[in-house]
Parts: C-alpha cells; structure tokens; sequence
C-alpha cells in the first residue's frame, strides 16, 4: 500500500535475550511476596485433618494469646464475602458449579482445607501461631478413589459428546487394538508457591498476586467483593512458573484479602510447598479407554476415545482430554465420550497442555500398540492417516506443516536406521528403543488491547495488561513493538501485570503471542503511520515531498531509500510539532477469516531410550523435536519452550505421580523430596527446531501457539521407545522399574 513505510530487518525471530533477565538473576525483580507495602504483617494458614465433614469446635485461645498475634481468622469470625451469598455470583465463569467459599462455614470439603489464618507481627510468630490453633472434627464417609467411583459419573457441561460415522466402528476393522491407559494427579510445583500481600483503604483493594492472569483475578475479585474496576488493583509484574497453576483466585489469596480486612493492615500469606497439594490445584488423574482398527494397509477405520478424569464435588473442571482425537488423523468413524468423577478434593484445574498431554498419551500410545499389530512402522502409520484438513470440523487449517515435522524430525534423530522388532537394539547392557509421537493443538487469538506512548526523547512506552510466567513475553512484545514501530529494542520498556493497564486475556492456551502481539503490533503500527503524516507535514523536511511506500523506518528514524541526508528521527519530530508525546491505544481481534479455518500448532517427537534389562531403570538418551508454530518471535525463547516441555515431558512420562492415601484422602508424597522432578542429570541430548513458516490468518505476525505443543505426545513417545527397548508395553504412567520388571502387559489383537 501506498501509505506503508518500508522497514528495516525485522528484529522478531532473532535470539533477542530476556529484557528481564538482568533483573531476575540480580535479584531486582519483584515476585508477589516480595514487594515492600509499609505495615505488612504475615498470616500462615491452618488446615484440616480430614477429607470431608465438619468442624465440631474450634479452639484458637492459645494461639491468640501468643507473642506478637493479632487475629486468628476463621469461619467464626471471618468477614462476610458478598459473592459468597448467592448461587450467581459464587461461581465462576470458567467452570461450572460452586466456587469453594474460604472460612465461610463449619463444613470440610477436602484434605488440606484451609480453616483458619493465623496473623502475627512476623513470620516466625504467625507460624508458631497456626501450630497451636486445635480443631475438633465430625467425620463423613469420603472417596478419593476414581477408578473406584467410576459408576458416579457425570456429563461435564462444557464438554459434549462427539460422533461422525458410525460409532465402535474399529471393532469391525480387520487389524484393531482396545486398550486402557491411566495417567496420575501431577502437581504443578512451580519455583515460586502461591502468595499474595493484599491492602484495603477503605472499600479499596490492592493485591499483590501471583497471577497468569491480572484482569481476570481483578474480575473475580470486582464478583466476589461485588466492588467496581476502579476499586479492585492487581499487582503481579513477574511469576515464578505458572502452568496453568495461576489461572483463578485461590485460598491464600482469599486468606490474604480477608486477613487484611480483620487486622486492618496488609497482609502476606505464602503457601508452603505441601499447600501446593490439593489447595491450588493440579493436573487430574485420567483412565482413558482407546479403540483403533484399520484396514492392512494401515488406513483407520474407526477410533473409539472413552475418558474419566476427577473434579471436585463442588465444581466442573473439565479439559480438552479427547481433543486430539478428534482432530489428529483422517478416519470417517469416531466416537468420543468424556466423563467427570466428583470426588472430595479440591477443584482441578489448567496444567501445561490442559486435556491435551493426557488424552495424547493414550491415543499417541495406541496408533504404537495398531502400528506393531499391523507391523508397520510407527511413522508410515501416521502419515497414512495424515488429515489434510480438520477431519472434526471439515475445515481448511490456518496452517499446517506437520509433515515438514516429521520428514526433519525422522532425519535428523536417524529414525530410517531403527530395527522394528522389540528389544532389537543395545548399547553394551542397555537395551535400547525408539519410540515417536505426534502432537496437536489449538492455536487461537482472543481479543486483547495495547497502549503505545511514543516520548519526547524517542523511547517508546508499551502496555497491556497480560502477564509473563516465564516464557520471556516481554522480550517477544518488544520485538513486536520493534517491528511494528521502527523503535530499537534497546529503546523500547513493555509493561505488563498490573489489571490497571489495557485489558489482556490470561496467559495460558498458548494464544498469548497471537493475542497480546497482535494488539502491540497494531498500536505500534498505527503509531508508526502517525508519525509517518507529521513528518511528511514539516514543510522544510525532504519527507514532505517523499511517497509514503520509499520511506524507511529504522531505529527510531524516517529517512527516503537511499538519501541518508533525509533522515530524521521520531523525536525530532515529536520536537517539531511541539508534542510532548505520541500515544495510541488499539484493541484487536480475530478476522472472519479464522471461522472458515481452524488453527492448531503441530510437532512431532522421537525419542531414544535406554533401559537396564535386570532393574528396570529408564533414561531418555535422546529427543529430537520439531515443532510447527508459525512464524518464530524468538529463536532462543521459543527453544527454550520446548526444552521445557521435553522436560515436564521426561517428568510425566518417568517420574511425576501425586500419591493419595484413600483412608485419609490426603497425598502423602507432598513436597520435592518425593513428588519426583527431573533435574540436570535426567536431561539428554535434545534437539530442537523449527518449521518457522507464518501462519497467513491466524495474526499479523504470522505465530502459532507454541507454549503448549511440546509436552502433546511426548510421554507416548517416551512409553512407545519404552515398548520398543523391552516389548513390555507400559500403560499406566509413570513408567517406573516396578512395572518393567514385572510381567509383560497386554496384547494386540487381529480378528
């Protein structure tokens, strides 16, 4: 178009280092229990010993009389939350049912409930505090077992049944396989536990929170407190790891909030690492029940996807569990049901890949289980079945180039040297497997608003409410802004985690970039052209006479191509106008476009794995894994993504596995030392790349969602190397030495 300038090089896609980074190894950066508010007390909460009944009495004398105490809160004396009072306002929109209602009766809903805050002068205090805080409870019958509670299911609300074709239609295949898979509760576990430090001035709220999400924890605050936006502050600048952990008000900050309103003084609660269990949600169990049959050539008949996953009793969580079923391979039969099991723990809730990593993992380990039925390689079967539009909404992709995924993958990991046949290949007393797995999900755009101030001295100013759990958003939206404004990055600061700044959605979904990106592109586009109109308004400038299209904007600078003597910068035209400043706002949202396509980020995984034959014990030697996102903002960022996924991927598949003791309802392995993470020593070589081709509907940029996608059949991957190093096929997670050195599990079937 005539009216565009031409840009410099573009500045995304370049290894760009955190803006942030500075501030975080040095200590500088501000996470939600550190921020200093003049006054602040501490409140350490108490919780309950049962998993589901009443509290009979209550006893917090000794704990008041304490040195330094100044209330013990609890539902005796807790001050009224007005969305507490009615159906409407207590539940939040999110899911479905009832929100839990912090200290606002005598009854216990699950293990771990908080049922009292202890406040004191200092930490140490309200500790010991909380420890002489004596409860007395009336017991009911609970159940925390969901293979046990199967019978009690539910249809999720958000989450209907699908169906094309005919149903069960694989048990008429020639070649099929019926299988159950069950996948653990795995627990978020991010560096920093949940905080707050929450402040009233009057019927004024101010939190520092821990949130993916400031505008949405503001909106559930306004509900809860019925208050307006005006009085309703969230304050969380940096997060220390997220996952899907942060995405709604939890407890301790409900404890923070109504500590604060009893002693009249801010007040600092700060979860401990057991609180992380059971309070603040997790990734739900899962037994999935996955039916294939194809022809012999390997062409899918017919798939069959029944899942159970647990929610609380008195909320819906439900996920996307049978999601890439529905879209991930070309087949004209398929069924697909998804179940709730109430049971008495607290609400799940988003956990990286939410739906997607479990249901991955039984679908991505069954088309293993059909490709050795068919004796077929595992790659050959998925790209027979490739599906070359939305096989569940019979639509074009945005994009897609999974198929790129798997010719670089395959060649890069050396996938055409693998040996079929079960424990085939060993590295002196190893055995030694290979397994891969596809993934999918979506990528979407949900509407977002950025603020662009250019200033006087040519800095540029941008904004947005969204939040950085740390996949480095802020250094992609100044390369964004870069791109789009012809502002350095040196000269560029993004803003971000405050509910007062330009609306945003959450950070989760991998729809951020999409998101956010879109609207600081458009803002700092629109500034651009503004600037563009001044300069070509100063009469004496050789821009005046210049065509829009032969300008070039570059470092903060507008000069014709080819004549540097026309050069000017953005501040000497803010000078000339008198103009103390440049600012737009834009808000953004998704073209028609997308209604006529779907949009959804692909990879695939190859996975080596080594396996002792006499104890069991597995390590993953070797991933590669290649990833269609679009368009990359950040090579260095969007690598470490995925190293992170191969990570929590290497996790799920060995080594995460929240135990519950069912007598107590309560988990016993709560904290680090028993709930297993990988750390240094469990990480391989692991290769990374990247299609790197835009996405033409989806945003101006061109990205894909990307923080997602790498964990989407990668435990498959690690289960399928699994089976191929020892013939023993693994289908409940994780992958332990108990179950390898046991008996062999299962077989296909031919009919």
């Amino acid at each position: 178009m005539e009216n565009q300038p031409l840009a410099a090089a573009p500045h995304t896609g370049q290894p760009l280092n955190r803006v942030d980074g500075r501030l975080k190894v040095t200590g500088q950066a501000r996470y939600a229990a550190e921020h200093p508010v003049a006054g602040c007390v501490h409140g350490v909460l108490v919780t309950s010993a049962i998993a589901r009944g009443r509290i009979r009495r209550l006893d917090t004398a000794a704990a008041e009389r304490a040195p330094g105490v100044l209330a013990i809160v609890s539902h005796l004396n807790s001050p009224k939350v007005p969305g507490y009072q009615t159906a409407e306002t207590n539940h939040n929109p999110r899911v479905e049912g009832q929100e839990f209602r912090l200290f606002f009766d005598d009854q216990i809903h699950f293990s771990n409930q908080p049922i009292a805050l202890a406040i004191a002068d200092t930490l140490e205090r309200a500790q010991h505090a909380a420890t002489l805080v004596r409860a007395e409870y009336e017991r009911a019958p609970h159940q925390t077992n969901l293979a046990a509670s199967l019978g009690t299911n539910l249809v999720p609300a958000k989450e209907k049944d699908h169906a094309r074709g005919q149903a069960n239609a694989y048990r008429t295949a020639p070649v099929k396989v019926e299988q159950e898979y069950r996948t653990p509760v795995h627990v978020h576990n991010p560096l920093e536990t949940h905080a707050a430090i929450a402040l009233w001035q009057g019927d004024r709220l101010t939190v520092y929170n821990k949130t993916q999400a400031p505008k949405l924890a503001q909106e559930d605050l306004m509900r809860m407190f019925q208050l307006p936006e005006a009085n309703v502050r969230i304050h969380s600048p940096f997060v220390g790891g997220a996952f899907g952990g942060s995405s709604r008000v939890w407890p301790p900050e409900m404890a923070a909030i109504l500590g604060a309103k009893v002693v009249g003084r801010p007040v600092k609660v700060m979860g401990r690492r057991d609180q992380e269990f059971n309070m603040v949600g997790y990734r739900p169990q899962s037994i999935q029940k996955v039916g294939l049959g194809a022809l012999p050539d390997g062409t899918l008949v017919g798939v069959t996807h029944e899942a159970f996953g647990m929610t609380s009793r008195h909320e819906q969580f439900a996920e996307r569990i049978v999601h890439p079923t529905k879209t991930a391979y070309r087949t004209p039969n398929i069924n697909t049901t998804y179940r709730l099991v109430p049971l008495d723990l607290s609400t799940p809730c988003w956990t990286r890949g939410p739906g997607e990593t479990t249901g991955s993992f039984a679908l991505e380990s069954a088309m293993d289980e059909l490709a050795y039925a068919l004796n077929m390689d595992p790659l050959a079967l998925r790209q027979k079945n490739y599906a070359d539009t939305d096989p569940e909404k019979d639509q074009p992709w945005s994009s897609k180039h999974l198929r790129a995924c798997y010719e670089r993958g395959a060649a890069l990991f050396g996938w055409s040297k693998r040996t079929p046949a079960p424990r085939s290949m060993r590295d002196g007393e190893y055995l030694v497997g290979w397994g891969m797995g596809s993934g999918i999900y979506k990528s979407e755009r949900r509407p977002a608003t950025a603020r662009a101030q250019l200033r006087a001295d040519g800095t540029l100013l941008v904004q947005s409410a969204t939040a950085d759990t740390g996949p480095g958003t802020g250094t992609i939206m100044t390369q964004i802004a870069a791109d789009a404004s012809g502002v350095a990055p040196a000269n560029i600061r993004f803003e971000l985690g405050d509910s007062a700044l330009p609306p945003a959605p959450i950070q989760a979904g991998s729809h951020t970039t999409a998101s956010v990106g879109s609207a600081v592109h458009d803002a700092c586009a629109a500034l651009k052209q503004q600037l563009l109109a001044l300069a070509r308004r100063m009469p004496k400038s050789a821009l005046s006479r210049a065509k829009a299209a032969d300008m070039v904007t570059d470092n903060g600078s507008l000069q014709v191509a080819g004549r540097a003597a026309s050069r000017i910068t953005y501040a000497e035209v803010l000078k000339h106008h008198q103009m103390p400043l440049l600012e737009v706002t834009k808000e953004s949202k998704g073209g028609p476009e997308m209604e006529k396509h779907s949009g959804k980020s692909f990879c695939a995984s190859f996975v080596e794995v080594q396996v002792h034959p006499l104890t069991g014990a597995v390590r993953v030697s070797r991933v590669v894994s290649v990833v269609d996102a679009g368009k990359l903002m950040n090579l260095k960022t969007a690598r470490s993504q995925v190293y992170g996924a191969v990570t929590w991927g290497i996790g799920m598949a060995l080594m995460e596995d929240a135990r519950l003791d069912h007598r107590y309802g309560r988990f016993v392995n709560h904290d680090l030392a028993e709930y297993h993470i990988p750390v240094n020593a469990d990480l391989p070589d692991i290769t990374v790349e990247f299609i790197d081709r835009p996405d033409p509907l989806l945003d101006p940029m061109g990205a894909k969602g990307l923080g997602e996608i790498g964990m989407i059949g990668f435990a498959a991957a690690v289960a399928n190397a699994v089976y191929h190093a020892t013939g023993k096929r693994i289908r409940e997670l994780p992958i332990t030495p108990d179950k390898l050195v046991g008996e062999k599990v299962g077989n296909s079937s031919r009919s």
